[in-house]
């Protein structure tokens, strides 16, 4: 079974600045990404239902883009990022999402994140 890198994007009408903040401060990101966060240093602690995981940032630039590499991924060449920029004609912020996965699991993990990406448009008042 091989390993696949998804790709996603989402328009949002929150600013580049309000969006960062969701992806690397703890407050916001219990709001749409995981039910606790701890955070030492580079190395964020994420807990769902019980569970935990831990990612360190690889990558930072304050506006633009968060890259996580989880300490349990099998594979060094794979990450988590977001990416934020800015839609040069209608000003929309877009994000992009980018992940890894099994791929005879790539319809799931797209559900699940269009279902988080969801729930952080309504975070950001993205959502109409």
């Amino acid at each position: 079974m091989g390993r696949t890198k998804l790709r996603l994007e989402y328009l949002f009408k929150a600013s580049p600045t309000i969006l960062y903040q969701f992806f690397t401060t703890p407050s916001c990101l219990v709001r749409w990404f995981c039910d606790e966060v701890d955070i030492q240093g580079n190395f964020y602690t994420f807990a769902w239902n019980g569970y935990t995981e831990t990612a360190e940032i690889i990558d930072d630039i304050e506006e633009e883009r968060v890259r996580f590499r989880w300490a349990e991924a099998e594979y060094d060449n794979e990450y988590l990022e977001f990416k934020i920029t800015e839609a040069p004609v209608t000003g929309e912020t877009i994000l992009e999402v980018i992940d890894f996965c099994d791929s005879d699991e790539l319809a799931d993990q797209r559900q699940l994140w269009d279902t988080q990406i969801h729930r952080l448009q309504r975070e950001t008042g993205s959502q109409d």
